[in-house]
């Protein structure tokens, strides 16, 4: 009786966790029509799930088994996640083509990661080598956070950014490399991925500014020096 009471509560609790990454997708993707579209049809979504059986084997020895699993749903979904990664609740991949998680990396719950990104190595780090994503991160399309650093609660990656060092929580992070941008300390609910502040070209337009005030401050002291004469 008790274990066939424990083998339908872990059922139930299965079915639970498949339902709330189910409704994750709905909440995240106002282009899907209905469930059973996440289920068939969204790579992010099995390539998630099929995570979760490879790293269920990796924790228990059979990493052979773990990469069979995790290169197969590589290939169907483009999508590479090894089986060593460590990913929380309510996960959403959107897209998903060419995105690369490494083996220590670790996904906090509610993270939105969108097509391109790479949570990846350095090369020059032993043991924990890949970055720790807190609870409530967006990922940008094509950003690339590399070594073991942390991006904290509520941040936000925008597109295109090379993150190489720790983010505090709640900020945003644009330009290569990246830089954080600090909106009154708050979390940025919708960041817009096109019209983002650019570090480098806010830094060529201050510059250009100083260079031009430098040119009138020029003009004046020699229109002085011509009256004097």
């Amino acid at each position: 009786m008790t274990e066939a009471f424990y083998f339908t509560e872990r059922i139930m609790f299965m079915f639970e966790r498949y339902k709330e990454d189910i409704q994750s997708f709905i909440d995240h993707d106002p282009a899907t029509e209905n469930p059973f579209e996440i289920i068939f049809l969204y790579p992010g979504f099995k390539a998630l799930r099929s995570h979760k059986k490879a790293h269920w084997f990796y924790k228990h020895n059979m990493p052979f088994i773990a990469r069979a699993i995790s290169q197969r749903s590589a290939h169907k979904t483009g999508i590479e996640i090894h089986p060593g990664a460590t990913i929380g609740r309510r996960v959403v991949i959107d897209h998903g083509h060419g995105i690369v998680i490494g083996e220590t990396a670790e996904i906090g719950d509610d993270v939105m990661i969108y097509q391109g990104v790479t949570l990846g190595g350095t090369g020059k780090d032993v043991g924990k080598r890949h970055p720790t994503i807190q609870s409530g991160v967006m990922i940008g399309a094509g950003a690339k956070v590399l070594g073991p650093i942390t991006i904290g609660k509520n941040a936000k990656i925008a597109a295109g950014a090379v993150v190489v060092k720790d983010v505090d929580p709640n900020c945003t992070v644009v330009g290569v490399p990246g830089e954080i941008v600090r909106i009154d300390g708050e979390r940025v609910d919708d960041l817009d991925q096109i019209n983002i502040p650019d570090p480098l070209m806010n830094a060529i337009r201050h510059n250009e500014e100083q260079i031009n005030n430098l040119k009138e401050e020029i003009n004046k002291l020699k229109e002085y020096i011509n009256e004097d004469i």
